[in-house]
């Protein structure tokens, strides 16, 4: 109960410290309800009017034709990239509703805005630059209907769908970059105002824990290990600590668990994949810092907007006391990558292929099960109401490379090869054409089996190569493209150009036609892109 108290007070205090203009859908309904798209606009207009520090930009249309906002936060204000680098102060982007069911994050953004703007909070600009997205799926947040997330039970009453009106999930999007919303995100934000931290806010629907909120890195799999270790090992756990001791909130690591599977008690607890098809995890590849908050959804939504505002609230303080480092290990990630490729290209192995392993023992809050038996004598597990805490859990959270592949200078990628290019090009990959007909050493991948998924996953039929290397001198003409890796993002070009990886552009079908075409289900075929060293 003192829970329930102290998130009420917080939620009630906030309400009655504002101007109606600001006062949000959800306190206005006693919780029962969420913002549409309007009364976000509604909101960042007002709250803009009455500021000196905020700017309100898009960072692209919807398919529908909606703006997708961006609120830019600064003292003094700022409205371009360039200025924002010029301050030297660290750039921070958080957004909600990604998924337009998971409705906190929206709100929590909301408030977190008047707190800075208007409240208390002012003092949170001294030291760093933020950039909010209340409401990244514009479209789908008000196809409101009942039922919609089952364990959410009705709080609020309607909420929208997840996918946006692509039908596309937009945090399964963050490689092929279909959604309308990923190539905006990409190309108006992540790219130009290159954040030092990304926090991508949501509400989880599976596991019966106990936790208020739980969190991950941007796992570390193909990048650098320093920004994962200060996000897992250094900022989550303090956070967590003051949250619990400001608050009164309990925060653990996002998992799941498997009751079905493993019956009671269960002794394993799992992260979700490594893929960078999540927007979190590609931030690993970036040299960056990344953060993925989920609220859990069996608690009432004003419970999940507490512990959501008041994780981002701790996320910005934290920036606010150690902004400056975590700018230097950023750096420093991005210098040893570009310095790896200088000095030991086609000498050190990276991975490409990853299994989830376990990462350490951990204590896990949880709501307790007990077996019966079904009417045909078979047995299951029934959740109780008794919350207890299982000790000594594997949590797999560890991603160790079941297949490596050596690291090049770069990759020459032939000139018909545009939709390639292009992609990476929208990550913020630097692709070069040659001046001259030009020959290279390096590596031809042949690709001995293709194997491509029964059933369709966002659309694709998930394809995976295996094959061999086979060292090669090959010439290529003027115009083809290359793609020298000692830049600021040659993990994400290897982990993406690599014929093996398990999230890169084999995998999700770019190389298809071609290698079809060449007869790879019955043939030898050699993969286009060519390895140079």
């Amino acid at each position: 109960m003192r829970y329930l108290i102290t998130a009420s007070l917080a939620l009630v205090l906030s309400f009655t410290s504002w101007a109606q203009d600001l006062v949000l859908t959800p306190e206005k309904s006693n919780f029962v309800k969420t913002s549409t798209y309007a009364e976000v606009m509604n909101f960042l207009n007002t709250i803009q009017s009455q500021s000196a520090n905020m700017h309100l930009t898009s960072m692209g249309k919807s398919p529908e034709g909606k703006d997708i906002p961006v609120a830019i936060l600064a003292n003094p204000l700022v409205k371009t990239p360039t200025e924002a680098k010029a301050s030297g102060k660290p750039i921070i982007y958080m957004q909600g509703n990604i998924h337009a069911g998971e409705v906190e994050g929206k709100e929590a953004v909301m408030m977190l805005m008047r707190d800075i703007l208007l409240g208390e909070k002012k003092y949170l600009l001294e030291k760093q630059i933020i950039l909010f997205a209340p409401i990244y799926n514009t479209d789908s947040n008000d196809k409101m209907e009942k039922g919609r997330r089952p364990s959410q039970e009705d709080s609020p009453l309607e909420v929208g769908i997840r996918e946006n009106s692509q039908g596309l999930d937009l945090n399964r999007d963050g490689v092929k970059m279909e959604a309308f919303e990923t190539r905006g995100l990409f190309e108006n934000i992540i790219v130009p105002w290159d954040p030092m931290l990304f926090v991508d806010l949501h509400t989880t629907n599976g596991t019966w824990h106990s936790w208020n909120l739980t969190w991950a890195p941007s796992y570390h799999y193909a990048g650098e290990f320093s920004t994962y270790d200060f996000i897992t090992n250094k900022m989550l756990p303090d956070i967590t600590k003051t949250v619990k001791e400001k608050y009164n909130l309990s925060f653990g690591p996002y998992g799941d668990y498997d009751v079905r599977g493993e019956g009671w008690p269960i002794k394993k607890f799992y992260t979700y994949n490594h893929h960078p098809r999540y927007l979190v995890n590609q931030f690993s590849l970036r040299n960056r810092m990344a953060i993925l908050s989920e609220a859990f959804s069996h608690e009432r939504f004003y419970q999940r907007i507490f512990s959501t505002h008041s994780f981002a609230t701790e996320i910005l303080q934290y920036v606010h006391d150690h902004g400056t480092e975590m700018l230097a290990i950023n750096k420093k990630a991005e210098d040893n990558a570009i310095a790896l490729i200088k000095t030991q290209a086609g000498k050190v192995k990276k991975g490409v292929r990853f299994k989830m392993e376990p990462l350490q023992k951990i204590d896990l809050a949880t709501y307790d099960y007990i077996p019966s038996l079904k009417e045909d004598g078979t047995k299951t597990y029934l959740r109780t109401g008794k919350i207890i805490t299982l000790h000594n859990i594997d949590y797999y959270a560890k991603f160790n490379a079941e297949v490596e592949s050596t690291l090049p200078k770069g990759y020459i990628i032939p000139k018909e090869f545009t939709v390639i290019v292009d992609n990476l090009r929208k990550h913020g990959v630097m692709v070069t054409e040659l001046t001259k007909n030009q020959k290279f050493n390096g590596e031809i991948f042949a690709v001995e089996k293709y194997e491509k998924a029964t059933r369709k996953f966002e659309g694709h039929l998930m394809a995976r190569a295996s094959g061999k290397f086979n060292k090669a001198s090959k010439a290529f003409k003027k115009g083809d493209f290359i793609v020298d890796l000692a830049q600021p993002l040659g993990n994400l070009a290897f982990y993406f150009l690599e014929p093996e990886s398990d999230d890169g552009y084999v995998t999700w079908n770019f190389f298809d036609t071609q290698l079809e075409k060449a007869g790879v289900n019955n043939l030898t075929v050699e993969y286009p892109v060519f390895k140079f060293y």
